[in-house]
């Protein structure tokens, strides 16, 4: 199963974003995004791509219940 992660921009630099998620910082591609994004949207990441921008209620309900599985995978 492949799951994109709600990702929230914090450094652009031409086609490469730094985002974060869960307070880990990682760089990924806006090679195939359709739209244009700025710091601090949120964008759907998949294998290194951000694939998707995605309102900021539904990233963090989205990173909400990954938190929730996480727990509950750990009792």
């Amino acid at each position: 199963m492949c799951l994109a992660v709600p990702s929230k921009i914090i450094r652009i630099d031409d086609l490469v974003a730094t985002v974060d998620v869960m307070g880990a910082r990682r760089e990924i591609s806006l090679m195939i995004l359709p739209e244009e994004v700025n710091v601090g949207d949120y964008v759907l990441v998949h294998a290194g791509f951000a694939i998707q921008k995605v309102r900021e209620d539904t990233a963090l309900d989205s990173l909400g219940l990954i938190s929730e599985m996480a727990r509950k995978m750990e009792e």
